[in-house]
């Protein structure tokens, strides 16, 4: 046997507006909690339910005293369903209004746009000259690495990296020396290790090479030169 399906919310809260309907008065929650069973609502959710029909404006509440007493009358939900109607419609005529002005737009960006065969020729052309735009901007990004703003920033990179190799190299010769003051009874030791690090007599400050400069290579760029 399957089990008897429980009431959803809405159905509850038409169950409470009935007790209120029904009887036109007014009720504390304790005396809706021990009613709503006898509508099948549960006396745990009678609480939440009456406050959904307060949010909604279709049951009303008032303190008097220390209790709170709840009420609802038919006129209410009707009153409610006016004021929803009353929305809507003006809903419904703001957007009427909207579409009338969309569709003049429209009709105002179709003038000058009729089909013909001067249109369809000055379509033809924009797309061939977009074809063309995007085949130079392919061909500009294969070059990109000869962007004279690139070739600066590759300029400006060596030369502080050259003067950082050439700031180690100083230390390097340094220290060397140091070691060579402090320690000249591992003179024989000093030189095998500075050769097992690379430190031979060609070891030397590094030569900065000429770097193209960038007025040539945008004047290569220009004249089209391999």
């Amino acid at each position: 046997m399957s089990k008897k399906r429980g009431l959803s919310l809405e159905e509850k809260r038409e169950k409470i507006l009935q007790i209120f309907y029904d009887s036109q008065d007014f009720f504390l929650l304790k005396e809706l909690e021990k009613l709503g069973p006898k509508k099948g609502v549960i006396s745990q959710s009678v609480k939440d339910v009456v406050q959904s029909l307060v949010d909604d404006d279709l049951a009303s509440k008032d303190k008097i005293g220390t209790s709170v007493y709840f009420w609802s009358l038919p006129s209410c939900a009707g009153n409610q369903l006016r004021t929803v109607h009353r929305k809507l419609d003006s809903d419904l005529q703001s957007s009427k209004k909207r579409h009338a002005e969309l569709v003049d737009q429209c009709d105002a960006l179709k003038k000058g746009r009729e089909e013909s065969e001067e249109r369809e020729d000055a379509l033809a052309e924009l797309k061939t000259i977009e074809m063309k735009y995007n085949e130079l901007k392919e061909e500009m990004e294969k070059y990109a690495d000869n962007d004279p703003a690139a070739v600066q920033a590759m300029k400006e990179a060596i030369e502080v990296a050259h003067a950082a190799a050439n700031r180690w190299t100083d230390n390097i010769f340094t220290l060397r020396q140091w070691c060579s003051n402090n320690f000249p009874q591992a003179k024989e030791q000093l030189e095998k290790m500075y050769q097992e690090a690379g430190i031979t007599d060609e070891f030397d400050y590094l030569e900065l090479l000429p770097v193209i400069s960038v007025d040539a290579v945008t004047d290569q760029m220009l004249e089209g030169d391999p």
